[in-house]
């Protein structure tokens, strides 16, 4: 029992300890990337080079969330290619362990770094994305619309320097195009209150809110009954629905309340139940870029292929990753449920790393 667990715990602290190298040298290069890039898509902008960098770091988080899954594919090649170079490999296969007995460490660290991933990491990410977000709209996007939703309803935010408006409806359609009970608080450029406006109906119409029976009061709240009403504005549908809470930006444990909310409110949630059970498959995901990176290097490691490994691993992470897109492609136009659209990758990954070792362990 004592040589078992010392076997485990050192499978395991080999298989992380790889996965962490991996997973740094993989946020560094990311990192390097998208500084390059924010500098690039603000020449023209007066920006400090410390708020680009301070951007980044921001979006840092959301993206080593999404290269975790290679990190522990490269990770375990790395550390199943090490052990068998050092001939460990063939003493503890020799000694009698499986080769599913020898995954199984692996396999609990992989599970493990799921379920933190899903409930500490992404909350975390998440936060730090929305505070980019919103830093990415003021300093390069020039938006200034944000939309949020509540049990209460949806508030919407849009204007520039001069003027803002602070739009509250109790109901929305067509994706806030069309709003019902609605209630617009109206500000000049040095925000002082400068009217409202309350209308049963608005519908969002070429750079004009249109509301109808309105009744719209100045600063000094005497109001006046309007039959038809129109209210410039910049917006546009597309705006409204990029300015829409993104999933990233929304951490792991306020996802099932977001999406009952939005879907009161009259919005569509299907990226966002796509993405929630997406997080609920991580632990599988992580495991199935286990045994994938086992039935690959094993194999390739005896025979001496190392090009061949890494070119294999590689396709087959990009595999996973092209089946995912294309899964979260049907699932948001609704032509698949949102859980099979969410779990379809995972679990054909671990079903094909499965299958590969079936072969190669059992003949």
């Amino acid at each position: 029992m004592n040589w078992s667990w010392t076997l485990n715990l050192y499978l395991a602290r080999r298989f992380l300890n790889a996965v962490m190298i991996v997973f740094g040298a993989l946020v560094l290069v990311a990192f390097s990337i998208d500084v390059v890039d924010l500098f690039n898509r603000t020449p023209t902008r007066e920006i400090s080079g410390g708020i680009i960098v301070g951007m980044s770091l921001l979006k840092l988080g959301d993206l080593a969330l999404k290269l975790l899954p290679f990190a522990i594919l490269f990770g375990s090649i790395l550390a199943f290619s090490g052990l068998a170079r050092s001939h460990e490999l063939v003493a503890t296969r020799a000694a009698g362990v499986s080769a599913w007995s020898f995954l199984a460490p692996p396999l609990v660290v992989a599970i493990a770094l799921g379920v933190l991933t899903m409930t500490a990491l992404n909350p975390a990410a998440a936060s730090l994305l929305a505070q980019y977000e919103r830093l990415e709209a003021k300093y390069i996007r020039g938006q200034a619309s944000q939309l949020s939703v509540f049990k209460t309803g949806l508030w919407l935010r849009q204007g520039d320097a001069k003027r803002q408006s602070v739009i509250h409806a109790l109901r929305a359609s067509d994706q806030g195009v069309n709003l019902e009970d609605v209630i617009i608080f109206l500000y000049d450029g040095q925000d002082h209150f400068a009217g409202r406006i309350d209308a049963a109906k608005a519908k969002l119409k070429s750079r004009r809110w249109h509301f109808e029976n309105a009744w719209v009061s100045g600063p000094d709240g005497a109001p006046k009954q309007f039959t038809a009403y129109d209210l410039p504005t910049d917006l546009t549908p597309a705006q409204i629905q990029e300015s829409f809470g993104s999933p990233d930006t929304i951490p792991f444990w306020e996802l099932p309340r977001f999406i009952a909310n939005a879907e009161d409110a009259g919005f569509s949630t299907l990226r966002h139940q796509l993405y929630f059970y997406s997080l609920l498959m991580l632990p599988v995901l992580f495991s199935a870029m286990v045994f994938m990176a086992a039935s690959f290097s094993l194999r390739f490691t005896r025979l001496g292929g190392v090009p061949q490994l890494v070119l294999a691993a590689t396709l087959s992470g990009f595999g996973v990753y092209f089946l995912s897109d294309v899964t979260q492609a049907l699932g948001t136009s609704g032509i698949l449920p949102a859980p099979l659209a969410a779990v379809a990758p995972a679990a054909m990954a671990i079903l094909l790393g499965m299958t590969l070792l079936f072969h190669k362990e059992d003949g």
